[in-house]
């Protein structure tokens, strides 16, 4: 008989949280999985008590499921998708062309599935009011119970947002990274000083959840009674979303450079065995005492920070903004900061601001551009260029402060030294290139006087 009001396949921890989840609010979740036991292990443990139902098989599962049927497959992308969305089509009451396929970005870790994830669907926006309900109703809440949760967009519009998503977290917590660096090697703090100023950034314009579990890293203590981060491996993991995200960048022409900086620092962190060899050998400048106002440059820090974290989220909206021109999605920019409002790892107050931006002005081309976010970064600049100098002084490692620093300085430049790439490139290459006063018109010269006169087919790669 059909109960289920939704069903999902794919119980690993996400997939047993977001049913749980669903279930809490009060919906009937049919829960299957390729290794069918796992179905009979998490009803007898995890799901005992509940109304969620069991099936054994892709035919039991659509049997007991609702018109229309809901599915949602949670499992690895790839292959594992492509196999089970071929089986369901063989379903005999799933026609493939009665499918509406969605594809949902979710984020919040094993917490967010539980109790309250961002989701960010995007698909046949026919689907759309059939699982509204459950979406919104299983999503994180922000302010007066406005759900982190709306549909994104056409095609695979839900999973690029979630993409970059997960590209801004990759540059946040490199940041949050670069930060911490300062304060122990430049003013020498001792864990505890550090969690507790990170516990003061996060009642100011910083406040986040990351910002958070950072105080709360830096406290902890292992069983020794000594804190356990000084001896975590210094070699950072990655699943490859803020790789996609800085390849995406490269292929729509967006200078996307905080995220790309954030990717290479992993990659650059996990070379720990080459980086103890080349310890060894290659110096940098002396090691000398901060001898300044040691909370004046903290604060210099936490500016620095929230100066970089603007340019970082200004990118990521460049790159929505492209893919949205590329793809022809039409995106809400405010929306979406809504949605990474609350139950995502991004999740903070300042994403208000963005949304607040974009409802001022909806088709703002840069956030950079909007009065607050040129007011905030104006006001952090001073301390910026500081701590980014003193940090390049004292050698320290400044990827994403860098690259922000240096995007701005380039963005709010009416001329910048690309007019001798292009003579350059005109020079070898004979690509041509335009006049100042002649836009659209290119031209070659001849720069020898034994190169010729014709020019090379221009492009854009």
């Amino acid at each position: 008989m059909a109960q289920a009001d939704i069903a999902l396949i794919g119980l690993a921890v996400m997939g047993q949280n977001l049913i749980l989840n669903m279930n809490d609010h009060g919906f009937v979740v049919c829960a299957f999985n390729r290794t069918v036991s796992k179905v009979d292990d998490f009803l007898a443990n995890e799901a005992k008590g509940t109304k969620v139902v069991g099936a054994h098989s892709l035919e039991e599962m659509v049997s007991k499921l609702k018109k229309p049927r809901r599915i949602i497959l949670l499992v690895k992308a790839g292959q594992a998708v492509d196999d089970f969305i071929k089986k369901l089509r063989r379903c005999r009451d799933l026609k493939a062309k009665g499918i509406l396929f969605v594809g949902s970005g979710v984020s919040g870790g094993e917490d967010g599935a539980r109790y309250g994830p961002s989701l960010m669907p995007g698909g046949n926006k026919e689907a759309w009011p059939h699982i509204k309900a459950i979406f919104q109703g299983i999503a994180a809440k922000v302010g007066t119970g406005e759900p982190c949760c709306d549909w994104v967009g056409d095609e695979g519009a839900g999973h690029f947002v979630k993409m970059v998503h997960n590209g801004i977290e990759y540059g946040d917590m490199q940041l949050i990274c670069e930060a911490y660096h300062l304060m122990k090697d430049v003013l020498g703090m001792e864990h505890k000083e550090m969690a507790k100023a990170f516990e003061e950034w996060n009642k100011t314009e910083l406040d986040s959840f990351l910002i958070e579990i950072t105080a709360n890293i830096l406290r902890f203590q292992d069983t020794d009674g000594k804190h356990l981060l000084p001896k975590i491996r210094d070699s950072a993991g990655q699943k490859g979303t803020g790789k996609w995200t800085a390849i995406s960048a490269l292929e729509y022409g967006v200078p996307v450079t905080l995220i790309g900086e954030a990717v290479f620092a992993r990659c650059l962190s996990s070379l720990k065995d080459e980086r103890i060899q080349a310890s060894q050998k290659l110096k940098g400048p002396q090691k000398v005492q901060f001898e300044g106002d040691k909370k004046s440059f903290l604060e210099d820090i936490r500016k620095a920070l929230y100066a970089s974290k603007i340019i970082s989220y200004a990118q990521g909206f460049m790159l929505l903004r492209q893919a949205a021109t590329e793809f022809g999605w039409t995106l809400n920019y405010g929306g979406i900061a809504l949605m990474w409002r609350g139950g995502c790892i991004i999740r903070s107050v300042f994403l208000g601001k963005i949304k607040d931006a974009f409802d001022r002005n909806p088709g703002l081309q840069n956030l950079l551009l909007d009065d607050f976010f040129k007011s905030a970064v104006e006001n952090c600049q001073d301390s910026w260029r500081r701590a980014v100098s003193t940090g390049v002084q004292t050698g320290i490692p400044m990827p994403c402060f860098t690259t922000a620093l240096s995007f701005y300085d380039g963005y709010r430049h009416e001329m910048l030294p690309a007019n001798l790439i292009q003579a350059q490139r005109d020079y070898f290459g004979a690509h041509t290139y335009e006049l100042l006063n002649k836009p659209g018109q290119f031209i070659h010269t001849n720069w020898t006087g034994h190169g010729g006169s014709v020019s090379s087919s221009s492009y854009n790669a």
